[in-house]
């Protein structure tokens, strides 16, 4: 209840600045890269659920029907350099402003703001192939951004991605959840992605669902200098 408290209550006080920037942002799209504005896909956001996800479109129209995808890194299913990006899906992408669109998903109760991300069909049959069942990310609804994002895409292993995933979701279910955190995670996640501070170590993305809400707060505040090399955002 206090998560999807939090939820609601950040996306509608958040509405006066999100929806100009979808607004906006679909505009770019249409003016430099046509349409479709949107990539609808089928996503599970949960053990044995899927639903019709929304995206600003990044890529090059029928971008899923190409293989692009490093066998090695099965999460990172389309590379950050890969020419499947528009000029500006590349940039809405580095914001993570594509994703935006998926608040109204928050809103109907189908995903949260924090949580593992959700995956396509042929991703999350590999990771079940590679590492058994992963349900034990999903405990907690599926989310825009969470642990793992605190990191970045390409410093992550599967297998520790799925670490991240699974202990947030314990955290939540085991009654050690706190708005704070959730909080803590969202503000982070915007700060490294503009490069405000820099990207946490996987030790750190994990301390936030382990130790005390103090600490927390002194690990989230921590080392907030200038970065660039940012690929938070996945």
């Amino acid at each position: 209840m206090r998560k999807r408290l939090f939820d609601v209550v950040v996306i509608t006080l958040a509405a006066v600045v999100w929806v100009p920037v979808v607004l906006l942002a679909a505009l770019a799209v249409l003016l430099l890269s046509g349409r479709p504005i949107f990539y609808r896909s089928q996503r599970w956001v949960g053990p044995g659920r899927a639903i019709e996800m929304l995206k600003l479109r990044v890529m090059v129209p029928d971008a899923h029907t190409i293989k692009d995808h490093d066998a090695s890194d099965l999460f990172l299913n389309t590379l950050p350099d890969s020419p499947l990006y528009t000029p500006v899906g590349r940039v809405l992408d580095r914001l993570g402003i594509n994703e935006i669109p998926q608040f109204l998903h928050v809103l109907q109760g189908h995903m949260s703001i924090v949580g593992a991300r959700p995956l396509t069909d042929d991703v999350r049959d590999a990771l079940v192939e590679a590492h058994g069942a992963i349900d034990d990310r999903w405990e907690s609804p599926a989310g825009l951004t969470g642990l793992p994002q605190l990191v970045g895409r390409t410093a992550l292993t599967d297998q520790q991605r799925l670490q991240l995933e699974c202990a947030y979701s314990r955290l939540v279910m085991e009654g050690g959840y706190r708005i704070r955190t959730d909080f803590m995670i969202l503000l982070s996640t915007v700060l490294i992605t503009f490069g405000l501070r820099k990207p946490m170590t996987f030790p750190e993305a994990l301390a936030f669902a382990t130790l005390r809400p103090t600490r927390v707060r002194q690990l989230a505040s921590q080392s907030y200098t200038p970065s660039r090399d940012v690929d938070a955002v996945a």
